[in-house]
């Protein structure tokens, strides 16, 4: 190896490993090699400068390591007491390992009876990374030197040049097997941003990189630095890799994706220049009312069919809109029964895709049968129980009203409602009212933007009303999921449906009908935040809102198999 000066033995306790020089005061080993330096001092000495007394050092960089051999992040920054008089390693580019014929790489350690140290050549067996995190390593030769304990922490060197394109990070268990893995410099990177200025990135600049690393810095903890799956796809765009099963963990991780996994040069640039304009944004004040035409939605929509011949198997799609495009986030087919555990995981993902502080709307898309759904109650996740409707403002729409001709009269009628202050009330009583075809007729006149109903659409008596609504088409309609069920009294029995009735019409008087999914959201919370929730009138309010301007044109779903899981 032509400069071995940034080799180091590391000492910590009982353990004894190998480590790196990458400035002149940080040196990177693996973090099981000082494991214990919470109980035992860290010492690193230079082997091929004996003049120089052993250092001691301050371990840092080890919280993505949960401790086993296999888990990630064995990675561990020792920042020593004082800079050493040594050139640090230098960095080969991250392909350089991977060339054909497969070049022979040297690790440098201190197995048991080698206090100065002893070589190992390796080369990698390929380029393909083993769970994300380690390519696999080779002997050289059937008669090299095992990967022995004392070799952890190591740097795998190109033995023609000395540039570094890894670190060692275990030796395959048996003594007759000559095998190991390295973390790449590339994966190191991600555990240590400042890496990321030493080793040149696929197709980024340094200064990239360093620009990245330090806006990353001011932000984490701030509260731009919680929301990294937002930021990456503002970055990536429509066209971009999704965000990663699982998130990202940090917002270095979606900064280190960016630079590494993301072929778009320009990626990583947009997200360094979106994360800078909002920190240098200072707090305003709180912006103004929405006006009467009410705020630009950012819908996440909730799309549920039927699939197939069984009634329980049902197609669920989940997506995102923004500026007009979808943003697909999960389909597949699902029992009935899973529908709500699979729901609750997905919205949470598509927030990723929703522009910061934009007004999110939870729309589900829904067969007409399934109308009456409670969705507004269903947990918003498994581990919070706050009803979905008292968490975002929630709507329902009807699937069939999604296309053609109703979504064209549709779009009419709310070029005209849009801009008006209120919407007028159309009351479809408990008792006698007038015929399915006349409410129809009145609704396609636009004599009546919103249909109340008394009763839940499954009542005999309303259900013909109700779909004289939904195919007039009503763009609002509101009812009560719960209540009056069977109309078998008169007009001054005390009737439930009546009083809701009743109720809605003043909670709705002066409110635009662009912004009642809002409303409905505080009324439901009202409706929660009661003494008695069981017995508050709108305890089951359903809301059906049905904009065309803010849910993009509807897109053909996968049809899946209904076996497709």
């Amino acid at each position: 190896m032509k400069n071995a000066s940034w080799h180091a033995r590391i000492d910590c306790g009982g353990e004894v490993g190998a480590g790196f020089l990458v400035t002149e005061r940080h040196v990177l080993t693996c973090a099981h090699v000082v494991r214990d330096h919470g109980r035992h001092p860290v010492a690193v000495t230079f082997p091929h400068h004996r003049e120089l007394a052993p250092v001691h050092a301050t371990v840092s960089g080890t919280d993505d390591w949960q401790g086993r051999h296999d888990d990630p992040g064995d990675l561990a920054v020792l920042e020593l007491d004082g800079p050493v008089p040594l050139a640090p390693a230098e960095f080969a580019a991250p392909g350089d390992a991977y060339g054909e014929p497969r070049p022979r790489l040297i690790v440098y350690g201190f197995p048991r009876g080698y206090d100065e140290g002893t070589i190992a050549e390796y080369r990698a067996t390929a380029a393909q990374l083993i769970a994300s995190e380690w390519v696999q390593l080779e002997a050289w030769s059937a008669h090299g030197q095992r990967l022995a304990p004392g070799f952890s922490g190591a740097a795998v060197a190109l033995a023609d040049t000395g540039r570094v394109v890894g670190m060692l990070s275990a030796a395959d268990g048996a003594p007759d097997i000559l095998s190991g893995r390295m973390l790449p410099t590339s994966v190191m990177s991600r555990y240590w941003p400042r890496l990321t200025e030493l080793v040149r990135t696929p197709v980024h600049p340094p200064t990239t990189a360093e620009r990245l690393r330090e806006l990353v810095g001011k932000a984490t903890g701030s509260e731009f630095g919680r929301d990294p799956e937002r930021l990456y796809l503002d970055a990536a765009g429509p066209f971009g890799p999704p965000v990663p099963q699982g998130g990202f963990g940090s917002l270095w991780a979606a900064a280190w994706y960016l630079l590494w996994e993301v072929e778009d040069p320009d990626a990583a640039t947009r997200f360094a220049d979106r994360l800078a304009a909002l920190l240098d944004t200072p707090a305003g004040p709180a912006p103004a009312a929405h006006p009467a035409a009410g705020p630009a939605w950012a819908p996440i929509l909730v799309e549920i069919e039927h699939s197939g011949g069984d009634a329980d198997q049902v197609l669920v799609a989940v997506s995102a809109h923004r500026e007009g495009r979808r943003h697909p986030v999960d389909s597949r087919t699902l029992h009935r029964s899973e529908v709500r555990a699979h729901v609750q995981e997905h919205i949470e993902k598509a927030f990723w895709h929703l522009p910061s502080g934009a007004d999110e709307l939870i729309a589900f898309v829904l067969p007409r049968e399934w109308l009456n759904e409670p969705v507004a109650d269903w947990q918003r996740s498994a581990d919070d129980p706050t009803p979905l409707g008292c968490s975002y403002p929630l709507v329902v729409t009807e699937r069939s009203r999604r296309t053609g001709g109703l979504r064209h009269q549709l779009a009419r009628k709310w070029e005209r409602l849009g801009g008006r202050p209120s919407a007028t009330l159309h009351r479809v009583e408990c008792g006698p009212c007038e015929k399915p075809g006349k409410l129809r007729f009145l609704l396609r006149r636009d004599e009546a933007d919103l249909a109340g109903f008394a009763a839940a659409p499954t009542a005999p008596r309303v259900r013909p009303h109700f779909e004289a609504s939904l195919n007039a088409p009503a763009p609002i309609l509101v009812w009560p999921r719960t209540g009056c069920e069977h109309g078998d009294h008169t007009m001054t029995d005390g009737c439930a449906g009546t009083d809701f009735l009743d109720r809605l019409a003043v909670y709705l008087d002066g409110l635009p009908p662009a912004e009642l999914p809002r409303h409905v959201l505080a009324l439901r919370e009202s409706a929660e935040a009661s003494d008695a929730p069981e017995r508050h009138w709108a305890r089951d309010v359903q809301l059906l809102w049905d904009d065309p301007r803010c849910f993009p044109d509807a897109a053909a779903a996968p049809h899946l198999s209904p076996v497709t899981r």
